[in-house]
């Protein structure tokens, strides 16, 4: 298991960082049962990883994909300065095609989520996060 202790100025542990498992179960553990059989009906949920797991985002794309409650590629084009008219030259299509991909329920083909990509500086899947790998 990887543990990091941090000591202050004189050596002595002042801090431990460990995995958010650990710590969670660690949580778990201190809430109060207040009844045993209770506990016992508890449903455990499992985890199901996919291939999108390790995708990290930027913060501010997060925050401008939700508070704005727009797209990731919406998101991605705010996020690199760009407007639409700007994106739809680079691609050589409309700035009304752009729209379109933005949308909510659009599905770029893979060779244009590539060029997004390029454009915006990041990975497909950093733009397409609920597409499936043969989309």
């Amino acid at each position: 298991m990887n543990i990091q202790f941090i000591k202050d100025e004189k050596g002595n542990t002042e801090y431990v960082v460990v995995p958010y498992h650990v710590w969670f179960n660690l949580m778990l553990d201190r809430l109060p049962v207040e009844d045993e059989k209770e506990a016992e009906n508890w449903e455990e949920i499992p985890i199901e990883h996919d291939e999108y797991d390790d995708v990290a985002l930027p913060h501010e794309v997060v925050c401008l994909t939700i508070d704005e409650s727009v797209s990731l590629q919406a998101a991605w084009r705010i996020y690199r300065g760009l407007s639409q008219q700007e994106v739809a030259d680079k691609l050589g299509i409309t700035q009304s095609a752009v729209s379109q991909l933005e949308a909510a329920d659009s599905r770029p083909q893979k060779r244009t989520r590539e060029k997004l990509a390029a454009i915006y500086g990041c990975t497909q899947e950093q733009i397409s996060l609920f597409l499936s790998k043969e989309g």
